[in-house]
């Protein structure tokens, strides 16, 4: 962050921030979103049994991130 200039102003959680709700803003799921986050479910035994990626309808999110990162 130093290097880039963002020394005391900004912190790799706050990108994290700021993408999770400029993500949210544009309407994909939220477990979409947590999954591009690497977040993991709270509940332990959905965790344990839902082994879904979700890749097709994230890449779409992907696809849509990056036209309005271009933009």
């Amino acid at each position: 962050m130093d290097r880039m200039g963002y020394a005391g102003r900004m912190t790799g959680h706050g990108f994290r921030g700021i993408t999770l709700t400029l993500l949210h803003e544009q309407g994909p799921p939220h477990e979409h979103i947590e999954l591009y986050l690497v977040h993991q479910e709270r509940n332990q035994v959905s965790a344990s049994y839902n082994h879904a990626m979700n890749l097709q309808p994230r890449a779409q999110m992907m696809r849509a991130w990056s036209n309005y990162l271009d933009a």
